[in-house]
């Protein structure tokens, strides 16, 4: 019974987003209607109008990229609180996020190719958790606690390093691309991004679904895993490198964004609880959802876009607090 209910809330969700998307595809400067949308749908290739070009170049790889980017944070930020056990980790808190900003920047600072630039978004991030994990064996310490320490030290210094970058690029051509860059936006989307995107979601994201049984049992504690015969510290190791893939694939494509990968599971959670066979598909959904919805207002409120990283933290902070005192109240 209580299958079928999740497997109700999971489907209920799929076709919420799907729902969601079909109507950010009407909205924009341009908009399209429904029988144009479904038009453009039914003959791809057989006219070379303006609303053909906006729907498949311009507005159809925007909202792909938007629900991936949505679902990754989401999806990494469920792993990431049940990995440590908790409710306050999110993707930026293992530097993942700060180290691949830091290699955005730089490239951006040294006049990179888009290419290039991703390829260094995506290296820097993944470095930031070989050096959490470097330094955690010469330290002789390789606990949550300390990964969160260590992961929260990191993120400091490429944030002074962002920082630093920032006072060195030019003012009139390179530190205005920097700043929209770090507040994240999806206004540079294209196939060949949703393709480097969806690459790291197949693969990490698969693997990651395949493991969420173990990540159960990981989430007891480092003891409970042992005691179950799990390997606490090497099977935290491979979950982390591949949610590690995950994010800085997200930052390559999207810049930095805040608060999906925090805010958003613990939604889900209210709605299929703590198993996460349940809880990974529905955080990517919602985060899918959510993503998406934030985009339609970044690029519809006004005539210039707004950073995505303002409005998930002017939307997040609210509704993470809500969160808190709903779940205080339970309590009492």
């Amino acid at each position: 019974m209580k299958n079928s209910l999740y497997k109700k809330d999971i489907i209920i969700a799929l076709i919420a987003v799907t729902m969601i998307a079909m109507f950010s595809l009407m909205l924009g400067q341009y908009p399209l209607s429904l029988s144009q949308l479904l038009h453009e749908f039914l003959h791809p290739f057989l006219n070379d109008s303006l609303a053909n070009h906006v729907l498949w170049s311009i507005r159809l790889p925007r909202i792909v990229i938007a629900l991936c980017v949505g679902g990754c944070l989401a999806f990494s930020g469920a792993i990431l609180q049940g990995v440590f056990h908790n409710p306050l980790v999110d993707p930026h808190i293992i530097g993942v996020s700060s180290g691949a900003a830091f290699g955005g920047t730089l490239a951006i600072l040294l006049g990179f190719p888009t290419a290039l630039m991703m390829g260094a978004t995506f290296v820097f991030g993944l470095l930031a958790l070989v050096i959490i994990y470097v330094l955690a064996n010469l330290l002789g310490k390789n606990d949550r606690l300390m990964l969160i320490l260590l992961g929260i030290v990191l993120s400091g210094i490429f944030a002074a390093l962002v920082n630093l970058v920032q006072y060195l690029a030019d003012t009139e051509e390179k530190l205005p691309s920097i700043v929209f860059w770090l507040l994240g936006s999806f206004a540079t989307a294209n196939w060949h991004k949703v393709v480097l995107l969806l690459i790291p979601l197949f693969l990490a994201g698969g693997v990651l679904y395949q493991l969420r049984w173990r990540i159960n049992i990981l989430s007891l504690g480092d003891t409970d895993a042992r005691s179950l015969g799990v390997s606490a510290t090497r099977l935290r190791q491979w979950v982390l490198l591949l949610c590690a893939v995950l994010i800085a694939a997200q930052v390559a494509v999207s810049g930095s964004i805040g608060w999906i990968g925090l805010v958003v599971p613990h939604l889900a959670r209210s709605v299929v609880g703590a198993d996460h066979r349940r809880l990974l598909p529905m955080s990517f959904w919602m985060g899918a959802g959510i993503m998406i919805i934030v985009d339609d207002i970044a690029r519809t409120l006004s005539q210039a876009e707004i950073p995505l990283g303002i409005i998930t933290a002017l939307l997040g902070a609210p509704l993470f607090i809500f969160l808190l005192a709903r779940e205080k109240r339970g309590q009492q």
